[in-house]
């Protein structure tokens, strides 16, 4: 093994649960245009996984697929065993998109747009106290709960984001 060679280190014990996974996803538009080639990966239960690659290099393609914004040529996405293409809804039930540019709304509070959007992604009622633990989670300081994020940095309206992620 290369001295610098990345290392995957396994907790011994735990079952090991895939939680994402393509299979030969291929994605071709109308053009002809191949966006992704036989792309196939699996991600388990507590492990951290990056898409990196230069610019059209199918970043976006895939998660599109895995969000079911986009319907693959060929292959399957599968999200904790369900087939997205199949199941979309089901599937969304464990998975959350983060975009880069978060769209808040700046007349509602911190507290208010988590509640907002967490309601709208799951259909349900999202009590205070489950938005603020979650606003908490992921780290905005209390003192910003109750504010508009029109003068939040691009940090903190990431994190209200992020806090809209975890309530689902």
């Amino acid at each position: 093994m290369e001295e610098n060679a990345p290392r995957v280190i396994r907790k011994e014990g735990r079952p090991r649960v895939t939680v994402i996974e393509a299979i030969d996803l291929s994605k071709v538009f109308p053009n002809g245009h191949v966006a992704l080639d036989g792309v196939s990966l699996k991600v388990n239960a507590g492990q951290i996984f990056c898409l990196l690659g230069a610019n059209g290099a199918g970043k976006t393609t895939t998660i599109h697929i895995f969000f079911d914004f986009l319907k693959p040529s060929r292959g399957r996405a599968l999200i904790r065993g369900i087939e997205v293409a199949a199941r979309p809804l089901a599937a969304k039930r464990y998975a959350a998109y983060l975009s880069e540019d978060v769209a808040l709304y700046e007349d509602l509070t911190a507290y208010e747009n988590v509640r907002f959007f967490g309601r709208l992604g799951t259909g349900r009622q999202i009590g205070r106290t489950e938005c603020r633990d979650a606003l908490a989670a992921v780290g905005l300081q209390e003192a910003f709960f109750d504010r508009s994020p029109r003068s939040f940095s691009k940090g903190m309206r990431q994190k209200v984001g992020l806090a809209v992620c975890v309530v689902r």
